[in-house]
């Protein structure tokens, strides 16, 4: 059985002190996760799901009874500084630093041994076979030392008399066999979301009870569920969830997604809005709290309401904008909010000024890397609300091409259909735009 080896890093793309924004998604997969191969172990990273500050017992579990860490201290990040400190406090040995060259290391961990990496001008690890070599033989001499005066600690090594505490053999192999199964469940739960809504829920049954199983797994299920448009299985799952991870924000966000397309808009409006008065506006849950307003405008336009309609598509607008003034690198609300502008009779003068702010955060976005539906998709309604023929045909192939779940097509269909029909009551058509539409449409019903 291969020793287990857990990475602490930050998850995604970060900016760091040099001005770089580091790719640390491929300094895992590129760098770090070969070499712990080639050193005979198994890599086990942190659940990148979890937001909100949430550590949950799992990951304490990994942190102190894992044989193996490895510590990226690219960008002096809060969370791994914290993650490494306990892991010090407990192991005197068989952790092993590493860091981008272009860094000063912080004052307090600078004496530490770490081996140093560098970046390309893209932000993933250039050298990439070097740097695997070298990490693959830290780890060897790690493995090698453990147990004997090879102390990497520096608790451990400073601090007289002090002693690791004693971790029960027991306790380690049950630890064990539960980290290795949860990656064998999540493997199991991305095959059968491939298969469909039957395949997934046999899956689930497979698992055994809910509450037995780790934060990351549980995770998993939400987020399967989501992808395949079953919302009342994700209410159902979080009133089974542990009341931490219940609480967390992604948790939170997504419960009050759900909600909404399961059309309970009050409970939904509830649920964002206490989420915002406690951590304040963001663009996230404001973006989803602007889609519950939405969608209230929406349906009192169906009712032929045209006064509570308008106060709706206010409110909408409104919430928009406060997400995307908390965080202008997002164009995720900025683009809702312009589109709803454009449906206002007459269309908001704001959006003229909106329209190149929200262009240029997606364009920044899409210059930092691999972009994913929601950039595509909002390029596509940025030329169509700026009359570009072809600049939305490419937009919509990319857009296409770039689909993972069968609502995100769905959205976009019919954001673009409210655009269609608030120009055609104004006398201007674009046939154009019809066809991508209905490409979109036919999309998300396959």
């Amino acid at each position: 059985m291969r020793q287990l080896c857990f990475v602490l890093m930050p998850f995604g793309k970060k900016p760091i002190a040099s001005g770089t924004t580091v790719d640390f998604d491929a300094v895992y997969h590129d760098l770090i996760a070969p070499a712990i191969e080639a050193a005979g172990m198994e890599a086990l990273r942190a659940d990148q799901e979890l937001s909100g500050g949430v550590i949950h017992k799992p990951m304490y579990e990994r942190l102190i009874l894992c044989d193996f860490a490895v510590a990226d201290l690219t960008g002096a990040n809060a969370n791994v500084f914290y993650e490494l400190g306990l892991r010090h406090g407990v192991r005197p040995s068989t952790t092993v630093l590493l860091y981008a060259g272009s860094e000063r290391m912080p004052f307090d961990v600078a004496p530490l041994r770490a081996l140093p990496y560098q970046l390309a001008p893209d932000g993933k690890p250039s050298d990439v076979e070097g740097a695997c070599q070298a990490l693959r033989k830290l780890l060897e001499a790690a493995r090698a030392g453990a147990g004997g005066a090879s102390t990497d600690s520096p608790v451990f090594q400073l601090v007289d008399g002090y002693s690791a505490p004693d971790i029960a053999r027991l306790k380690t192999d049950v630890f064990r066999d539960r980290a290795q199964y949860a990656v064998a469940a999540r493997r199991q739960l991305a095959a059968a979301r491939r298969q469909g809504s039957a395949a997934l829920g046999k899956a689930v049954g497979e698992l055994g009870e809910l509450g037995d199983l780790e934060a990351g797994v549980l995770i998993d299920i939400f987020l399967s569920y989501r992808a395949l448009s079953d919302w009342q299985a994700m209410v159902d799952l979080v009133a089974q969830m542990p009341a931490p991870l219940a609480r967390s924000v992604m948790v939170r966000e997504q419960l009050g997604f759900a909600l909404n397309r399961l059309k309970r808009r009050d409970e939904a409006e509830q649920q964002l809005l206490e989420l915002i008065g406690e951590r304040g506006a963001s663009s996230e849950s404001n973006g989803l709290l602007g889609r519950v307003y939405k969608d209230r405008w929406d349906e009192a336009c169906q009712a032929a309401d045209g006064f509570v309609a308008d106060g709706w598509l206010r409110k909408a607008i409104e919430t928009y904008l406060q997400g995307f003034e908390a965080d202008w690198r997002d164009a995720y609300p900025g683009i809702n909010a312009v589109t709803l502008m454009e449906l206002q009779n007459p269309p908001d003068p704001r959006r003229l000024e909106l329209l190149p702010v929200v262009a240029y955060a997606v364009k920044r976005r899409l210059a930092k890397g691999t972009p994913d539906y929601w950039e595509h998709a909002t390029l596509l309604e940025l030329a169509v609300l700026q009359k570009d023929e072809v600049a939305a045909n490419k937009a919509a192939s990319d857009a296409l091409a770039a689909i993972r779940e069968k609502w995100e097509a769905a959205t976009t269909a019919r954001n673009l259909a409210l655009i269609r029909a608030a120009r055609a009551t104004r006398g201007d058509e674009m046939a154009w735009a019809t066809a991508i539409e209905q490409a979109l449409d036919k999309r998300a019903a396959d």
